[in-house]
């Protein structure tokens, strides 16, 4: 087999506000949470749920779009790339994270579902356009 692919689809709900900053380049960078649920019911007949916490990162003016339209509880549905970084930390051991580098958001709930931003930005934003090509969550197979 040719080639590789690394492309992550995932749908959920942002867990805190975005924090955006610019590189010294002035490059825009904004980073968020998101949680995806996973439910099942167990053998004996019991209801689980389990979430996952995903590290989103978006550059340019994605990154821009991201901070200005999301806000925590915005359900929204991301595309991007797996990527892990490592580092030293202070103690010498070694770290990792690995991040969602997203190239393509799109809000799936309406601007009334949206929770105003702990920073106050929630009421003067405008809603970003809808897109006919919004996957509709009753059509997902899982």
């Amino acid at each position: 087999m040719a080639g590789s692919l690394n492309k992550v689809i995932l749908i959920g709900n942002v867990g805190r506000d975005p924090e955006m900053r610019y590189l010294q380049s002035g490059e825009p960078l904004t980073t968020f949470s998101l949680a995806t649920n996973r439910r099942w019911n167990t053998p004996d007949g019991q209801r689980r749920e389990e979430t996952e916490w995903h590290n989103i990162v978006a550059w340019g003016k994605l990154a821009e779009q991201c901070n200005e339209f999301l806000s925590k509880g915005r359900s929204v549905y991301i595309e991007g790339r797996l990527q892990t970084r490592s580092w030293e930390g202070p103690d010498g051991q070694k770290r990792y994270r690995t991040e969602i580098i997203a190239n393509s958001m799109q809000m799936l709930d309406s601007r009334d579902q949206q929770r105003p931003r702990e920073d106050g930005m929630g009421d003067e934003r405008e809603a970003a356009p809808h897109d006919e090509n919004i996957i509709d969550l009753e059509d997902t197979p899982f």
